[in-house]
């Protein structure tokens, strides 16, 4: 993993030295966007996920006759079973739909709840007993009512062509006769494991001879292949009501945690109404709280009063305005951000040009600020999976799935073959914060995806993976395309950075600066200069995500990118 990692910095170097011209060659070091490929354009459909397999099954529904939402559903349902260290049914989930027949985007909130029978009261009563201070990452207690599946029927039932049956049949096969594991996942899958091992159904269902999976080994899951079948057969009632929320509801209480049958039956997805602001001649979309994803439009409202353009991308200029202005952002969403069914979030005016104006001013050119609050308007590891999907009829669909850290709470129900979500620590225990744990309630949300339109016209679905990198990506993704002209594939291989926020809609105060971690890849001279400024310089191989996108061109063909951060591919017909 770290060889890969760094190797990929290593690139353009070793492509410069190849040719002839001296002076070109130094061009192509100091000038040129950094790439690792070309883009992939196709004039018919698009899929990008991070894992090969996922989107050659997404490219396969869609040439059976579904389209853009069936092979989303069919790719996510493969990467449960392919990278179950950053997705499963036991998992949320978020959607953003271009329909192509509305023209118009379509919002999913698929996130779920904690359990109905835990009061605050009883929650830090239990706390107590077993000597924590705040909600765990692992284990019973931080398991929340798992959204993927209801989220998947939602989004068939409105757009879907395909049953059920035929869009799950795909990662259904490879359950059941295996596949190789890719490099990535293979790093991340042993890591997880070892650390989850203590947990009922680990060992059992997700790992071999004492290990996870090495890369190549081939891999099978029967118990998550009988799982999708009857996912498949019965519909979401297989999964919510059952035999299925039985075991989940038994095993987790018998294990010391509280979610129950009444949950599962309770549970249902959210359609939002996307929000955008206007970033120089785009349009940028974020789904509402619970989620964070306004923190990237926050953020990109305060960077529009900076010339990055004459900036460069890369200067100090740049950074230092990004990331000050990330931590604006970044302290509205640790004040106010919440489930909006149970608290007043001031989703508006957060999203004000004014209040934007205002919070801009605070930044010094010349420093970076050491302490920062949230404005007077009335996670920081964790792994996930982004797809996106295009087809020929102009739907786009941007999806993003998640466990949380990794694989989730590390419950792993009985014989089911997935492993329970962990959204829960991401609640509050201060009474008076609005992401404070209720019953019934949903937790502060990292798992956004984004979508770009220009004049009302789609241009650009993409996400970008990883806790605090999400939101943080969002914006140097745009940044990447609109301010610096990069083509789809170089903005998502720049360089990125990511700053380590102390501040978080759990706790914490910001009191030095925070980290600005920085990807190998930018100018010595620009990390010096950053760190004269105050920046608290840290390093760190494995916080800056993993990037998708698709862009819709003039002529209507396919655009496609998938970053060398993650097995990925994107591809088409």
């Amino acid at each position: 993993m770290k060889t890969k990692h760094f190797a990929r910095k290593l690139l353009p170097l070793v492509c410069a030295l190849s040719w002839n011209s001296p002076a070109l060659a130094a061009d192509r070091i100091t000038d040129a966007p950094f790439a690792t490929r070309s883009e992939v354009l196709t004039p018919h459909a698009m899929a990008a996920t991070s894992q090969p397999l996922a989107t050659q099954i997404a490219l396969d529904i869609m040439k059976q006759g579904g389209n853009a939402v069936d092979a989303a559903i069919a790719a996510n349902a493969a990467l449960g079973l392919m990278e179950p260290v950053g997705s499963g049914i036991g998992g949320d989930i978020f959607a953003i739909v271009w329909d192509a027949k509305s023209k118009r985007l379509y919002g999913l909130n698929g996130s779920g709840r904690s359990p109905k029978g835990l009061s605050f009261e009883q929650l830090k009563a239990e706390l107590a007993r077993r000597q924590l201070h705040e909600i765990p990452p692992h284990g019973p207690l931080p398991v929340s009512v798992p959204g993927c599946v209801d989220g998947w029927f939602e989004l068939n039932q409105r757009f879907g062509k395909l049953p059920m049956r035929t869009i799950l049949a795909p990662a259904i096969k490879y359950a059941r006769e295996g596949f190789p594991v890719s490099d990535v996942i293979a790093y991340y899958w042993r890591g997880n494991v070892k650390v989850l091992q203590e947990f009922p159904g680990i060992k059992e269902q997700f790992m071999r001879d004492g290990a996870g999976p090495a890369k190549g080994q081939m891999w099978t899951n029967p118990n998550l292949a009988r799982t999708l079948e009857r996912i498949g057969d019965g519909g979401r009632e297989a999964f919510y009501r059952g035999e299925i929320a039985q075991t989940i509801a038994d095993y987790v209480q018998r294990n010391g945690g509280f979610l129950s049958v009444e949950d599962l039956a309770a549970h249902r997805s959210e359609w939002v109404e996307p929000l955008s602001v206007r970033y120089r001649d785009v349009e940028v979309w974020e789904l509402p709280p619970n989620s964070q994803g306004i923190a990237a439009l926050q953020a990109l409202n305060i960077l529009e009063g900076f010339d990055l353009k004459s900036a460069g991308f890369g200067s100090v200029r740049h950074l230092h305005a990004a990331v000050e202005a990330i931590k604006l952002a970044f302290a509205d969403r640790a004040r106010f951000y919440a489930d909006p069914q149970f608290a007043d979030v001031p989703v508006k005016g957060l999203l004000d040009k004014a209040y934007a104006a205002e919070r801009r001013a605070r930044i010094d050119p010349q420093r970076a600020a050491q302490k920062v609050g949230a404005g007077g308007t009335a996670l920081k590891t964790s792994d996930t999976i982004y797809l996106t999907t295009a087809d020929a009829e102009g739907n786009m669909v941007s999806l993003i799935q998640s466990n949380y850290r990794g694989m989730g709470s590390g419950m792993a129900p009985d014989g089911l073959g997935f492993i329970l979500q962990d959204r829960g620590q991401l609640f509050s225990l201060d009474p008076d914060h609005p992401n404070v744990f209720a019953p019934g309630k949903r937790p502060f949300q990292t798992i956004i995806p984004a979508f770009i339109t220009r004049n009302g016209e789609p241009w650009v679905s993409f996400g970008v993976m990883g806790g605090d990198m999400q939101p943080q990506g969002h914006v140097q993704i745009v940044m990447n395309l609109v301010d610096f002209g990069m083509n789809l594939q170089e903005a998502g291989d720049a360089p990125r950075f990511f700053w380590d926020s102390p501040e978080q809609p759990t706790g914490g105060k910001m009191t030095d600066g925070g980290r600005l971690m920085l990807e190998n890849g930018f100018a010595p001279e620009t990390v010096r200069r950053l760190a004269q400024m105050r920046h608290r310089i840290g390093i760190d191989i494995g916080a800056f995500g993993g990037y998708q996108a698709i862009m819709r061109l003039p002529n209507g063909a396919w655009a496609g990118a998938s970053e060398s951060r993650k097995d990925g591919q994107a591809a088409g017909y």
